[in-house]
């Protein structure tokens, strides 16, 4: 029996003949040619003016926060379920991350309680798009135009997902995306800064420089201490190729979704990944939530799926869990909740039919289970 990835890329024949030209051509004056024009690309794809492709999503926070401004004294409102990624920028600038809780049918930022949660010191909230759903931008957007706060968005799982019609990521102060192997798109690691703001960008442009300003009549000259959070012209070639079927991509996404949904939305106390009206979500990683009432624990999933040779994909911790965070006090019900009674289903592109049966089968098995025991 073979055993199921919770997920893989889609990497061709397309993405081969582009990185070829950039090992046999991209260097000397035609070193950035490919990053360039992966730039362009994203960003027209997702209706912004500018883009930066960086080395990771994680670096593209770190450097847009800094433009920002935020920095030591400084607090960031973000959920306490997200990876580590979203608030290790806020750590790297010394800045102090409030955990609020997420609500119970997106698992994004609850508007209600950022709004409780800010003060004086409140410098950014940060929104992660988490497994392609959307927070709640409309709400929290006015919050930060209420108070002045600018909204960032974390959409390294939300390539595909749009919010009112425009694509996650385009709404906020910035946007962040990754493109790690296990995304819709990727570049092996790789990230990008997105936003369409010209001075946050002009100051996002230079810190990713090593502090050098663009058009400087100096060579070498750096006006301030920077990061090298760049991506490499091989990276962007077969990110090129990735834009290019970015379409085909999203969709086939979808299509895996909606197979499990057929499946399992029919079992009571079951939700899955939400897609409010005037919305689309890009399903990154589809995600069954089973209700307290059923009984069922992260622990059960995970042995039922090894058992299956599948791999399983645990929910997201709560940030406040983690040992370098034991020490922060928070009330987040909702999130701790949240992951001991949910998991990540399986979903890539050449995923058959008969794979995505396996996976439906082991969540049937589990929930049969219980209703026996």
């Amino acid at each position: 029996m073979n055993k199921i990835h919770y997920t893989k890329p889609s990497v061709g024949e397309l993405e081969a003949q582009y990185v070829l030209d950039a090992v046999r051509n991209g260097w000397g004056e035609r070193c950035y040619d490919y990053i360039n024009r992966f730039e362009k690309s994203f960003a027209e794809h997702l209706g912004v003016r500018y883009a930066i492709a960086t080395s990771s999503c994680t670096g593209a926070l770190h450097m847009g926060m800094a433009g920002l401004g935020v920095g030591a004294g400084d607090e960031v409102i973000l959920a306490n379920i997200n990876w580590i990624a979203s608030v290790a920028p806020v750590e790297y600038l010394g800045a102090t991350p409030i955990f609020v809780d997420v609500l119970q049918d997106s698992w994004c930022l609850d508007p209600v309680q950022v709004r409780k949660a800010i003060s004086p010191r409140t410098k950014a909230i940060v929104a992660v798009h988490l497994y392609g759903n959307l927070c709640a931008m409309d709400e929290l957007l006015a919050i930060g135009e209420e108070y002045g706060i600018p909204v960032i968005e974390d959409a390294a799982e939300a390539i595909g997902s749009e919010w009112q019609g425009r694509a996650a990521g385009s709404l906020g102060a910035f946007g962040a995306f990754s493109f790690h192997g296990t995304k819709t798109i990727t570049t092996g690691e790789g990230g990008m800064f997105v936003t369409s703001d010209r001075a946050l960008y002009e100051r996002v442009l230079t810190l990713s420089n090593h502090g050098r300003a663009a058009g400087s009549p100096r060579q070498f000259w750096p006006d301030f201490i920077g990061f090298k959070y760049k991506m490499s012209n091989l990276q962007a070639a077969v990110g090129c190729a990735q834009i290019e079927r970015v379409q085909e991509l999203i969709e086939r996404k979808r299509v895996v979704f909606d197979r499990y949904v057929q499946a399992l939305l029919q079992i009571p106390g079951v939700s899955m990944n939400p897609q409010p009206q005037g919305s689309r979500n890009g399903y990154w990683m589809p995600t069954v939530v089973f209700d307290e009432s059923m009984g069922i624990r992260r622990d059960q999933l995970i042995a039922a799926f090894k058992d299956a040779q599948i791999d399983a994909r645990v929910f997201f911790w709560p940030l406040s869990s983690l040992p370098m965070f034991n020490e922060v006090q928070v009330q987040t019900p909702v999130a701790f909740s949240l992951a001991e009674r949910a998991i990540n289903l399986p979903s890539y592109h050449d995923m058959t039919d008969a794979d995505q049966q396996r996976v439906i089968d082991v969540v049937l098995q589990v929930v049969r289970h219980r209703e026996d025991a």
